[in-house]
């Protein structure tokens, strides 16, 4: 229970990978604080599960992706617990289509969602994680960060993003006694998946060497120990979990 009592912030943590992370941290007993920017009810029905588990938690809805918004977020955090421990940013959107099909707004706002969040919650939480000389980021990123993924265009920019601006700040940040790492996804069986028919889910599969798409339990169990000091000598690493993708 060494991160018992950490406040840990997890964005997009309504359902999916997210919820799966804030059921972790739970478990380790730690303060939760929980957002969604437009998913109020999934929001609240993640909340009561982990209340009916025992487990207490704060939940925010604000648009993580408005500095504005998170700014009034992280006043709101501070009054409540201080400050937080662990910044994991998990929110994200996708768009499936050829880039030339895109409009400006389309991918603006997996811009916005997917880059610029990370960045406002990164702004705000460092400076009290850097006067404490301790602190955790987590970054939810993807494999098609690093390989590209057709008809993902700006998805795999962004998230290609986020693994450079992980590693400059880890370096950054290191001498505060602040990690940061991120987590690069394979084929993860959530909700943002469900977007495909059976038949391209069963080629997705036969690309994995296990076999099967991975759980979001599975990459919770990842966020846990690198926020742990287990993990204390790794930083600045793009971890990948994708079961062996071909």
């Amino acid at each position: 229970m060494e991160l018992k009592g950490k406040t840990v912030l997890i964005t997009g943590s309504s359902r999916g990978i997210g919820k799966a992370i804030a059921c972790a941290f739970a478990k380790e007993g730690c303060n939760l604080v929980l957002n969604a920017s437009v998913s109020s009810e999934e929001l609240v029905k993640t909340q009561e599960e982990l209340k009916s588990m025992g487990y207490y938690s704060y939940s925010y809805l604000a648009d993580v992706s408005d500095y504005r918004q998170c700014k009034e977020m992280f006043n709101t955090i501070s009054t409540i617990y201080g400050n937080v421990d662990i910044l994991v940013n998990n929110a994200g959107i996708s768009y499936l289509g050829l880039f030339t099909d895109m409009k400006p707004d389309d991918w603006n706002r997996v811009i916005d969602v997917n880059l610029k969040s990370v960045l406002n919650c990164c702004h705000l939480s460092i400076p009290k994680m850097v006067n404490q000389k301790t602190g955790v980021i987590i970054n939810i990123s993807s494999i098609w960060g690093e390989r590209g993924a057709s008809c993902e265009a700006v998805y795999s920019a962004t998230k290609g993003a986020v693994n450079s601006f992980t590693k400059a700040m880890a370096k950054e940040l290191g001498p505060s006694g602040i990690r940061v790492n991120a987590i690069s996804c394979g084929v993860i069986d959530t909700k943002m998946n469900q977007c495909f028919s059976s038949e391209e889910r069963d080629v997705l599969t036969e690309e994995i060497s296990l076999m099967r798409f991975g759980t979001p339990e599975e990459i919770a169990k990842i966020a846990v120990f690198l926020a742990g000091n287990d993990s204390s000598f790794i930083n600045g690493q793009i971890i990948t979990s994708d079961g062996c993708m071909f």
